[in-house]
This record gives structure tokens, C-alpha cells and sequence, in this order.
């Protein structure tokens, strides 16, 4: 636990306010990728049933559009506004990685599959902002600066 706090010290201490600027847009294209899941549910789920490595049902592939929808929805809020960032991070990491590895790396590396390209900035985005943690435009600062304790 106490390699955490250090962790989360480091990334307090060297937080520039450019990165809460990128941090606050990563947390609007999660959001806008939920309302995409939630908007065209049908496409997304005839493409991973094409891409079915597990052999899920469609009634499982269905239920869990929503729940990544539903979480990606909470946390691009959570992530845009900065409470509990890196909960919210921790949340859509594992989201991603299935994203990157199961869905997006099947038609390959080609130029055309922007989507894989796109999932892995964003995965790497998360796996920072997971170190550095949310910064000094944030309502975590800010709940930080009330309770009297120092954001550095």
C-alpha cells in the first residue's frame, strides 16, 4: 500500500495543468464512445459476434454492451470532471485492453483499422492519467483545498 501513496504522491507533485486540458478530453471521448454504444447497439453487437472468439450468446454480448456503455458513460463524466479520476481510470482500463486485444486486433495492423490505433492511445491515456491522477483542475483538488489539505 505504501508503494500506491507514493505513486499517487509523484504523479500530485508532477502534474501540469496541460495534462488536466487532455485529461478532460480523454473523459469526453469515453463519454461520446458510451452514447455511440447506447445510440447503435445493433451494429456493435452483430460486429462482436462476428469477431466471437469465446463463443458468447448474443443475450451475454448484448448485456455487456451495456454494462461497457453504462461505464464508459460514468466514467468519461467522472475522468472530464476529475472526481475520483483514478478510480474511473482503473474502472476503464480493463475495458480497454479487451477492446485493443479481442475486438480491434482481429482484422490486424493495417492502416485502415484506426480503431485499434485509436483504443491504444486511448488505453495508454488511461495508464497515465492512473499514475498521475487527476490535477489541480479538478473537483478532486478542489474537495482537496476545502477539507485544508495541500495539493501540491
Amino acid at each position: 500500500m505504501n508503494v500506491i501513496r507514493k505513486i499517487e504522491h509523484w504523479g500530485d507533485v508532477h502534474h501540469s495543468k496541460w495534462l488536466d486540458y487532455l485529461r478532460i478530453v480523454l473523459g469526453l471521448v469515453i463519454f461520446g464512445k458510451g452514447v455511440s454504444f447506447v445510440s447503435d447497439t445493433s451494429v456493435l453487437q452483430n460486429m462482436i459476434t462476428q469477431n466471437n472468439i469465446f463463443g458468447f450468446s448474443s443475450m451475454l454480448i448484448s448485456m455487456a454492451i451495456h454494462v461497457v456503455a453504462f461505464a464508459h458513460l460514468v466514467g468519461g463524466v467522472l475522468i472530464t470532471l476529475g472526481l475520483v479520476t483514478r478510480f474511473a481510470v482503473v474502472i476503464q482500463i480493463p475495458i480497454l485492453l479487451f477492446a485493443v486485444f479481442f475486438v480491434n486486433l482481429t482484422p490486424g495492423f493495417s492502416s485502415p483499422n484506426s480503431e485499434l490505433w485509436f483504443s491504444v492511445l486511448v488505453l495508454f491515456l488511461l495508464i497515465m492519467f492512473w499514475v498521475v491522477g487527476s490535477g489541480p483542475l479538478s473537483a478532486d483538488a478542489e474537495m482537496k483545498r476545502k477539507t485544508g489539505k495541500r495539493y501540491a
